[in-house]
């Protein structure tokens, strides 16, 4: 199976089997032209290679925004409630 290029530019999805055959050659790949590679398992996704670099330069900003919804005031709130230690037996 070959590798599937996405919309996404730099990126790329490879089945595990290719992976494990051409490993060294698609590292040195990624850490000399950037992008990533997604190693996929059955179709589906599994894995990531990218620079550290790039990873570590990824927007932080928005990324919890489709994951965690805050609901009222989180900083001036009581848990005590919520927490055993607090309760009266």
């Amino acid at each position: 199976m070959a590798a599937r290029t996405n919309a996404t530019p730099g990126r790329r999805e490879i089945p595990v089997s290719e992976f494990k055959m051409r490993c060294l050659r698609l590292v040195d790949e990624v850490n000399e032209k950037g992008g990533e590679i997604v190693i996929t398992k059955r179709g589906r996704p599994v894995a990531r290679v990218t620079r550290v670099s790039d990873a570590r330069n990824a927007p932080t900003l928005g990324r919890w925004k489709t994951v965690v919804r805050i609901e009222g005031d989180i900083v001036n709130s009581d848990w005590s409630e919520e927490f055993d230690a607090t309760r009266r037996r």
